[in-house]
């Protein structure tokens, strides 16, 4: 019996999304935005040398077809990706009215979002005082700092010793639908902040934010403070059912790897493994070596996002990329006949554009255990279609599988 493995480099766009022009990094659309082609061009000119030189090496995934579906998307130059491919390609648009994690994952997942999400406004203070007044009332806390659109990581430098002073959590957003808490793991407590999100979330999905997200972070005013591997995010919970779980409806083993879980809000998954992504891909390889026939492993690889998309960190994402080619081409050999890995992204984040939000891209997808060939321009949801036929699974929703 088949196995399938869906993998998400979570933000490598590879650019030319027709309706780019309606999705804004600050007052500017992302018509143009390219990560990928635009990280290959900056390697290729020497602007991407911090930790690394040269040209990008992504052998494994652009003989999978990464460089061919770029052109194809966007007929961007890929400098360095070059190569005839011997997988199976397609590239993938998006029609959900997002670019988060949320709308990219479920549509890929077989189910585009159904409605639009809300958010705040890019105002000081952002959050309504009804809605502050309702969460502080809830959580038993005498008030909030941030109330603001900020970076996860400025915002703890710039309120962290405030935050340990006072007990008062740091609220703040993003373009994304999403209510971000940061708190100290030691002085407010990892689990009060998790039971603070965790009970605020309702409130928030309510009014259609998508994610309520718990940024623990540890440090003082001395050393600096820096965020810990203890994210949480509680997401609304898909209102259909999608690929996990018409896998595990047939009696099938799903294991989500990553914030798959937090993502779908544990729908469909039999067991979840977290950790960096460098212990993800531990536990992928292991997957690989071990889960059972039938079953569909679902894999997020975040770091290229959080730590270099959001930071508009060129070398820093062309590294995340070289190293996950150089793992992904370790892991290629210890796939059984019949397995399905299907490499794709969620949407962009051009290290290279302005401002420093996700940007409004096609996706690559990339397949070994199909031969070779390619697809064309399918759509999100026919990611979903293609693993449950390739599981012998029954799909719904209006994808449709490409092979």
């Amino acid at each position: 019996m088949s196995r399938a493995f869906l993998v998400v480099m979570d933000s490598v766009g590879i650019g030319g999304a027709t309706d780019a022009d309606q999705f804004f990094n600050g007052d500017v659309p992302d018509t143009g935005a390219n990560t990928l082609a635009h990280i290959t061009q900056a390697c290729a000119e020497g602007h991407a040398e911090e930790g690394r030189s040269g040209a990008l090496k992504l052998p494994n995934l652009d003989a999978l077809g990464l460089g061919a579906a770029t052109r194809f998307a966007s007929g961007a130059e890929t400098p360095g990706l070059d190569a005839t491919p011997t997988g199976f390609w397609a590239t993938a648009e998006e029609h959900s009215k997002g670019k988060d994690t949320p709308s990219g994952h479920w549509e890929l997942a077989g189910l585009p979002v159904p409605w639009e999400w809300s958010f705040f406004p890019n105002n000081r203070p952002t959050f309504p005082e009804d809605l502050v007044q309702e969460i502080t009332a809830i959580g038993g806390i005498e008030g909030i700092l941030g109330n603001c659109h900020a970076s996860g990581t400025q915002i703890i430098d710039e309120m962290g010793a405030l935050h340990m002073q006072t007990g008062f959590p740091i609220c703040y957003t993003s373009v994304d639908s999403v209510f971000q808490v940061a708190a100290h793991e030691h002085s407010f407590g990892l689990g009060r902040l998790l039971e603070f999100c965790e009970a605020i979330a309702p409130v928030l999905h309510a009014r259609k934010i998508g994610r309520v997200i718990a940024r623990p972070f540890v440090g003082d005013e001395t050393t600096g403070f820096t965020r810990t591997g203890n994210r949480r995010d509680y997401a609304i919970t898909p209102p259909e059912p999608v690929l996990t779980n018409w896998v595990q409806d047939a009696g099938r083993r799903v294991y989500g790897v990553g914030k798959i879980g937090d993502i779908f809000s544990m729908q469909g998954i039999d067991e979840m493994r977290k950790g960096s992504d460098a212990e993800l891909m531990r536990h992928l390889n292991d997957l690989v070596e071990t889960a059972e026939d039938g079953s569909l492993t679902f894999a997020n690889f975040v770091e290229f996002d959080s730590l270099y998309g959001h930071r508009r960190d060129v070398s820093g994402y062309a590294r995340a990329l070289e190293w996950f080619d150089a793992e992904i081409g370790a892991l290629l050999p210890k796939l059984r006949d019949g397995d399905l890995l299907l490499i794709t992204a969620d949407h962009g984040n051009d290290p290279t554009w302005v401002g420093t939000d996700h940007t409004r891209e096609r996706v690559p997808v990339l397949c070994h255990g199909f031969g070779t060939g390619d697809a064309g321009l399918v759509n999100f949801a026919d990611v979903a279609a293609t693993v449950a036929a390739h599981l012998d699974v029954a799909g719904q929703g209006p994808g449709r599988s490409f092979r």
